[in-house]
């Protein structure tokens, strides 16, 4: 019985330990930025699995919201409330789109990149109207560098 109680809490001291790694990763949504109106602030992000990525409304009206294609398979897409804060868990390894819905056109976007880019060509594939295109364009040419 007391080893069980070891094995259990060595366990625990694992995942804890597992925990207490994570990083949290802050992204303001700004109606103005170092690169111009309309931004995300960094617009890239590598981070880990198991970081999280937290949007915050610095300026009112932007959402964050995953790009459709542009994320690992089989990861849950996510989508943000207008002049909420909103936190995401990093569950795999690859790339991960974001847009502000409404600033979408306007190239407010932003890339995470986590571990390996694995998704890298399909993310690069996905269509996307006005400057969000050449914005994307220049991301995914930055986050295919070695880090």
């Amino acid at each position: 019985m007391r080893r069980i109680a070891l094995v259990a809490t060595a366990l625990a001291a694992l995942v804890t330990a597992g925990a207490a790694q994570a990083a949290d990763h802050e992204v303001k949504m700004l109606n103005k930025g170092t690169k111009g109106a309309m931004v995300f602030e960094p617009d890239l992000i590598r981070a880990a699995v198991g970081d999280t990525v937290t949007f915050v409304p610095t300026d009112k009206s932007h959402d964050a919201e995953t790009v459709k294609g542009m994320a690992p398979a089989g990861t849950t897409p996510f989508k943000g409330k207008i002049s909420e804060k909103v936190t995401v868990t990093i569950d795999a390894e690859g790339v991960y789109g974001v847009k502000c819905t409404p600033h979408y056109g306007m190239g407010m976007v932003a890339l995470i990149v986590a571990g390996n880019p694995v998704n890298l060509e399909e993310a690069k594939a996905v269509k996307h109207p006005g400057k969000a295109k050449k914005a994307f364009e220049a991301l995914l040419t930055e986050a295919a560098a070695t880090p």
